[in-house]
């Protein structure tokens, strides 16, 4: 599959906003602590990557009732389902200027009963995009960092209606923002998550 950018602004892949608030204390920090041990900007992206993917718990996973989506709120309350672990890691690759887009899939309900959206990122190294979810490995799920061919927790399949999105979006997508935002609790949230964009 062809990645697409939304924009051929590289620097977009790079901005702050008040979702992937890079510039906020909390971000720094944690960027300040990964990049003090990393060798270089590939291993950089890597213990982010696994940072936001193991000390992060899917909120679903770990039962967690609160919704987070901002990138700094993520790393504070280390909780969020798949689109804001997305957001933390983005934030954590812009600080240290690593261009970051966000993508999504179109993927079935565990028991079969429809669709739902994931959010995941792609990272820009060595002039092509490569994605990366940082979901969380649970039974089942095994994502890993990889540059050198994907290593997502989901492969779609298109005989159940599945499907990757090709492009590659700047800023996280209005339809996501806009459940996330409005959901109390992730009970709620469950009951409202997009089944595609």
């Amino acid at each position: 599959m062809e990645l697409i950018q939304d924009t051929p602004d590289l620097s977009a892949y790079l901005a702050a906003d008040e979702v992937i608030d890079h510039d906020h204390p909390v971000v720094r920090e944690a960027a300040a602590r990964l990049a003090g041990c990393a060798q270089d900007s590939y291993d950089y992206a890597r213990s982010a990557f696994e940072f936001v993917r193991d000390t992060i718990p899917h909120s679903a996973d770990s039962g967690d009732p609160r919704v987070t989506w901002r990138a700094s709120d993520v790393l504070e309350r280390r909780t969020g389902i798949c689109f804001a672990k997305a957001h933390a890691l983005a934030a954590l690759l812009r600080a240290e200027d690593i261009p970051t887009a966000f993508c999504y899939q179109r993927l079935a309900h565990d028991d079969g009963s429809g669709h739902v959206l994931h959010g995941l990122v792609a990272v820009r190294f060595d002039g092509s995009w490569h994605r990366q979810d940082p979901r969380g490995n649970r039974a089942g799920v095994d994502a890993r960092f990889s540059l050198d061919g994907e290593r997502l927790a989901w492969t779609p399949e298109p005989a159940s209606g599945e499907r990757d999105h090709p492009v590659l979006y700047a800023e996280p997508h209005p339809v996501v923002l806009k459940v996330l935002r409005a959901a109390p609790d992730r009970p709620h949230l469950w009951k409202t998550l997009p089944a595609d964009l």
